[in-house]
């Protein structure tokens, strides 16, 4: 068992305001039951232990796309989301920042009394884990968040960050208990790890060989060790820029939200009315359910659903995201009810859009594209950390080309 990768992300102060926070609560317990709905509990644990993927989640969340903050905050809100939920969903989340990570094993003891499993293992590679990155790694970064996933069948993951105050950086670690680390048995080019068959986890009655391999980490050289994980080094620039992003990528998205035809089809496989600029959130909302790990290779694209607190790369559009919402919170009350119809037309949009870019190849317009989201901000009651109540609304202006033929 390896760590499944790092992240390097600039420190950043600040806060994540009232408003903002509720509705990252909604969305992230969204998008992670339309995870589970579709793929399974230990599937959202494979996409929580790949930094890629968790940045892409915070993007589209509405966070600061490259800051330190989007793993407190990404954390904070599932963990506010999914464990009222958690004897439903099949997943629960411990720990935290500061004093609420030294609450991990007191949480995962209790979960472990509730389900069944070996409490004192699980505690065991929580303190492994935090000892290998913080003490076994020479490396500059103490932890001061830890976060400990866990499936009701003993899976788990753990999501913890240091902080080095000499660089103004911090350091996201990831680790997943399973061997097999894939997204619904794609490929595994985009996550680090051999596949050697089967998956194994620390509560498992075959689960000495694993709880081996985590002492032979701690154990290993630290550069070996950096070496094997997926690694993510978030740029030092607050502003999102053209070269963060796959301008094709966005291109395919602008192009199904903004060209009539394509929207009109778009529209129909969700089985909605929408305007252009909520498909083209929900676009991204299905990539990150659906999309396979190459394709979080530029998680600064998913800024594009929802802007950032900071108003980078815009505003968060309110109305916008609550309309998000309420699609992805339909389609999954639908579900339960047993009419997947409409959940499933986030899939049919997520292949639909990957069709319009290997066959269009459309590229987007990148200083267009951020000229036009400011000049529909206010229309959308747009919002940030600065404003000190939602921007009034106004009239969207005229259309602009969002990208190149």
């Amino acid at each position: 068992m390896k760590r499944s990768g790092t992240a390097d992300l600039p420190l950043h102060g600040g806060r994540v305001p009232q408003w903002l926070a509720e509705r990252m609560t909604r969305l992230g317990t969204a998008i992670s039951e339309a995870v589970i709905a579709d793929y399974g509990a230990p599937d959202l644990l494979s996409r929580l232990s790949d930094p890629f993927w968790f940045q892409a989640l915070g993007s589209v969340m509405g966070m600061d796309w490259h800051s330190s903050g989007i793993t407190t905050s990404v954390m904070g809100a599932l963990k506010r989301g999914l464990n009222p939920r958690a004897h439903e969903l099949g997943i629960y989340i411990c720990g935290g920042r500061g004093r609420h990570s030294r609450k991990t094993p007191d949480e995962l003891r209790e979960i472990a009394g509730r389900t069944g499993a070996d409490g004192d293992a699980l505690v065991r590679a929580s303190r492994l884990a935090a000892r290998v990155d913080n003490n076994a790694i020479a490396d500059g970064f103490q932890l001061y968040l830890h976060n400990f996933i866990l499936t009701k069948t003993g899976e788990w993951a753990i999501v913890q960050q240091g902080m080095n105050d000499a660089t103004s950086m911090a350091r996201r670690y990831h680790w997943h208990s399973a061997t097999v680390r894939d997204f619904v048995c794609e490929p595994h080019t985009g996550i680090v790890g051999e596949n050697v068959g089967t998956i194994m986890n620390l509560v498992d009655g075959r689960a000495r060989p694993a709880q081996t391999a985590l002492l032979e980490v701690a154990a290993a050289n630290p550069e070996k060790t950096l070496a094997e994980a997926r690694k993510l080094v978030m740029p030092a620039h607050h502003d999102v820029r053209a070269e963060n992003i796959d301008l094709k990528r966005l291109g395919a998205v602008l192009a199904t939200a903004y060209e009539r035809q394509l929207s009109d089809f778009a529209s129909l496989l969700l089985l909605e009315k929408l305007g252009p600029r909520t498909l083209q959130s929900l676009a991204l909302v299905a990539e990150v359910v659906h999309g396979t790990p190459t394709r979080f290779s530029d998680p600064a694209r998913f800024s594009f659903a929802h802007g950032g607190k900071d108003r980078h790369p815009f505003p968060v559009p309110l109305k916008t995201y609550d309309e998000t919402l309420g699609v992805l919170r339909s389609a999954l009350d639908k579900a339960k009810a047993g009419d997947r119809e409409k959940l499933d037309g986030f899939k049919r949009l997520d292949d639909f859009v990957r069709a319009v870019q290997m066959q269009r190849q459309p590229e987007a317009d990148f200083d267009a594209v951020i000229q036009h989201e400011h000049a529909i901000s206010k229309s959308l009651d747009g919002r940030s950390v600065f404003d000190d109540k939602p921007a009034r609304r106004t009239p969207a202006k005229k259309q602009l080309e969002l990208f190149k033929p």
